[in-house]
């Protein structure tokens, strides 16, 4: 048994049903029985789900553009430079400085440098003084030397003992201080080499140049998207569908579509996604079509016409749409009065009878 698709941009000849004469105005035509497929028409376009603004991080003049609406492009390919000498001195000026904190941590720092020949110092100042002390310490016995004189070579001693600890304490200070001062520095340097790498604007991974937003000589800020970028990879047709339709759409249920600009050519593709959220702009509910195979014409924003398969009945009774009036009445041969039926799925060229008509009665065309 042969199916047909309500597809409204599929041209099916009204002589394809049975019919009984095929003449002009007075055409009369049979109900056929065959498969039918229910489908929701939707409207939409081409985008790039992996879409996005390619902006400034620093401000200044945009000097040198290297790309052009359509360019292919890598990730970090460099696109643009921003004209910023500000950022650049800081991040030598602070290069610099970090410089200096690393020279004052090490060995030869000059504080460090000058603390160690004073521990030095301080070192022999202990090791005479404690020979002095050991001495009178031993003469005292003997009574060659005074009690002022030991005490006087003790107190030396320990102010030599004491001063070298001080010195020493003094050391580990001044060296922490150092390095403290030495990772705030690196933070900084790193922080200004990044701003500094700012003008410089680079892609950020592989695809396309959908749009540049600004032109060379522009003043750029902060925040300002220099250029549209797409990956190209991530082509759907996003399609606008009205509240009496998103009902019966699911993810997976495949779509026929054509583009405005090759309406020649039959698309398919399935519903990937649903969004959970009523597009106000639009004033529509947003459906994702992904497409079985790649397309040929990739423009994004290109227009659409798709057909979403629903679902598919079986062995009904169709009749041209043009048979069926707006109050849902045909009109039979041999009888005077219209019939009434009742009508299941329609479609621009077709309506699924469910009650009223058999396949041995005889349509004729309304009355105008």
């Amino acid at each position: 048994m042969k199916n047909i698709t309500l597809v409204s941009f599929t041209k099916l000849l009204l002589c394809s049903l049975a019919f009984v004469a095929c003449g002009g105005n007075k055409q009369e035509v049979q109900p056929v029985r065959k498969n039918i497929t229910e489908t929701v028409f939707a409207s939409g376009s081409i985008e790039a789900i992996d879409k996005y603004n390619l902006s400034a991080q620093t401000e200044g003049y945009l000097l040198d553009l290297f790309v052009q609406d359509g360019d292919s492009v890598s990730t970090g390919q460099l696109l643009a430079r921003i004209d910023n000498s500000s950022t650049e001195a800081q991040a030598a000026s602070a290069q610099q400085q970090l410089a200096i904190a690393e020279q004052n941590v090490s060995s030869n720092g000059p504080a460090l440098k000058e603390l160690e020949n004073n521990i030095v110092f301080a070192e022999k100042k202990v090791s005479q003084d404690k020979l002095i002390f050991e001495r009178y310490s031993r003469l005292i016995v003997s009574d060659a030397a005074s009690t002022i004189q030991l005490e006087s070579s003790k107190l030396n001693y320990e102010n030599s003992v004491s001063n070298l600890t001080s010195l020493k304490e003094r050391y580990k200070t001044v060296k922490q201080q150092a390095e403290m001062s030495k990772l705030v520095l690196q933070a900084t340097a790193k922080t200004q080499r990044n701003a500094a790498l700012f003008n410089e604007v680079k892609a950020l991974e592989n695809g396309k140049v959908a749009k540049i937003l600004k032109k060379k000589g522009d003043f750029i800020r902060k925040g300002d998207a220099i250029a549209m970028m797409a990956n190209m990879n991530t082509l759907v047709a996003k399609l606008n569908l009205d509240e009496n339709s998103i009902a019966k759409v699911q993810v997976g249920q495949n779509v026929h579509l054509r583009l405005n600009a090759t309406k020649d050519e039959l698309i398919e593709g399935k519903v990937l996604r649903i969004y959970p959220l009523f597009d106000e702009a639009s004033q529509s509910y947003l459906v994702d079509v992904s497409f079985n195979t790649p397309l040929q014409f990739n423009v994004l924003g290109t227009r659409l016409e798709a057909n979403i398969d629903i679902s598919t009945k079986e062995n009904v009774i169709l009749i041209p749409r043009s048979y069926l009036s707006f109050s849902e009445t045909v009109l039979v041969k041999g009888e005077k009065d219209p019939r009434k039926v009742k009508v299941g799925i329609r479609s621009t060229e077709y309506v699924e009878i469910l009650e009223g008509l058999s396949e041995s009665d005889v349509l004729q065309p309304l009355k105008k």
